[in-house]
Formats: C-alpha cells, structure tokens, sequence
C-alpha cells in the first residue's frame, strides 16, 4: 500500500505549490494563532486557491470554540479537519466533515482505546508528548508505544525528516506520514529541496 504524504504548516502560496508537485499528497493549514505557522483567512484561501487538483487541504485546529471551525469551513475549500487537542469525539464529527484526531503519544496512553472513542476518523496521528506543545516541536516518541492493529489508519508524525523516515516507514508500517519543521528552512518556511527529499525517502522505503 502506498504511503501517503502530509506536509504540514504552509504560510506561503509557493512552497505549497511546490510541494503538490513534488508529490505531497495533502498540505496542512495551521489555524492555531500561538504557533508560527499560524495562517489566517485570506492566507489560506490563496494557498488553497494555487493548488493542482487531488491534493488534500487540511484545517488543523488546536481546541478550537466551535465558531472558529464553522468560519474557516464557511470560509475556504477545507477537505479534512485534524483536531490537535483535547476535542471529544462528539465534537470532532460534528462538523458532518472528514477529520483526523491527533494524540500526544507517551507512556501511559491508551491509543487503542483512542482509536475506538474516534472510531469515525479518517485517522489516528501520532505526535510526540512535549509539555505545552501541541505539534511541530521536532521530537520524535517511542514507535513501540504504538499497539499492532490500532483499529484506525495510522498517520505517524514527530521527529520525522528526509534523514529519518525512511526507517519509519520499514519499522512503523504507517498508512500516512506527516511532517511540519523536519523540512523547514526557517519556521513555516518549507524548504522545498528538504520535500523533495523527504518524498524519495519514503517512496524509496516502500519498496524495499
């Protein structure tokens, strides 16, 4: 099975664009204002607006007031929530939209009984556990913390970068991967040869 590609954390039209052709399969818009790589309104219509068809455009949201979602949604060409906080699954389908829940992985979370409370996601997505962080931190987690037969389509991220996700993809067999700062040139500046990079390595993986 092909493993899919996300890039998350475009705040510029060409890096997104580049991407696409690249071969990334969706981008990520992040609508959280503490994180650099917050976008608003008019930047995510643009981005989104640059883009070839069939790539996936994703909304992260970090415990979001329910006005936030319904006016991004209102707003912009959005194909996938990802929730990145503490959302209850009640308020994750809400939305009557495909979403991704994201988990903050370390000891002691239970991700199989995640995967059954979201059984209605698109996908689990695993992040590295950093105190007062909610993503894009760089750090990876222990993959063994993931259990065999998660239920859900396993999205892995944390930590990834051209360098490192090629094991990923041998040891973990994720169906997506996700990366935000590991092909960064400067926060929320994609590097677009660290993409192309990061895209060979995982294609390279699969079939080995």
């Amino acid at each position: 099975m092909t493993v899919r590609i996300k890039v998350c954390g475009f705040t510029r039209v060409d890096d997104a664009v580049a991407a696409a052709a690249l071969g990334v399969d969706a981008i990520g818009l992040v609508f959280y204002p503490p994180s650099p790589r917050h976008v608003d309104v008019t930047q995510a219509q643009a981005i989104i607006a640059a883009l070839p068809p069939f790539v996936s455009v994703v909304a992260l949201f970090v415990n979001p007031q329910r006005a936030e979602v319904e006016a991004v949604l209102s707003q912009c060409a959005i194909d996938i929530l990802q929730f990145h906080g503490e959302e209850s699954p009640a308020f994750c389908r809400s939305f009557a939209r495909p979403y991704l829940k994201a988990v903050r992985v370390r000891p002691g979370v239970d991700l199989a009984a995640l995967a059954a409370d979201y059984h209605d996601a698109r996908g689990l997505l695993t992040d590295a556990f950093v105190e007062g962080a909610h993503g894009g931190t760089g750090s990876t987690f222990d993959w063994t913390l993931i259990p065999p037969g998660l239920g859900l389509p396993l999205i892995l991220s944390g930590g990834l970068d051209e360098h490192t996700v090629a094991d990923a993809v041998r040891r973990v067999r994720p169906a997506a991967v996700d990366v935000s700062s590991g092909v960064e040139a400067g926060k929320g500046i994609k590097s677009p040869q660290r993409v192309a990079d990061f895209v060979a390595a995982v294609r390279a993986a699969q079939i080995q």
